[in-house]
């Protein structure tokens, strides 16, 4: 299994943070957008906020292909629909405003990748 982590802005406004909150509490999202997620091989995801930074946690299995899924999610109107929804509160990191909004992370450190004194 591979880990993916990703980053993005929500718009800095505690109402709109207060509503995509709402929209991603347990049970309240879409059953077409989970169906997606899991349709395209992604075993787990989270997501974890810090003011208005996300921090998205995406584990997926050795089926995953992320050209796969965006050619599904494109051809899918419910997925469509929910990313322009969602589209009203996020907006991409500062610098990278033209790039896809989820900028992929690139990990630096792991635990297990250390040698023990």
């Amino acid at each position: 299994m591979s880990r993916l982590c990703f980053a993005l802005d929500l718009v800095d406004d505690a109402e709109a943070i207060r509503a995509y909150e709402a929209y991603h509490a347990p049970g309240a999202a879409w059953p077409e957008i989970t169906a997606s997620i899991r349709d395209a091989g992604i075993r787990d995801m989270e997501i974890y906020r810090v003011d208005n930074r996300l921090f998205m946690v995406i584990d997926v299995g050795p089926d995953f292909d992320a050209d796969a899924k965006a050619k599904a999610d494109a051809a899918n109107p419910k997925v469509a629909e929910w990313e322009a929804l969602m589209d009203r509160f996020q907006q991409s990191l500062p610098g990278r405003e033209g790039e896809p909004k989820w900028a992929p992370m690139q990990r630096i450190y792991k635990l297990g990748e250390t040698s023990s004194p």
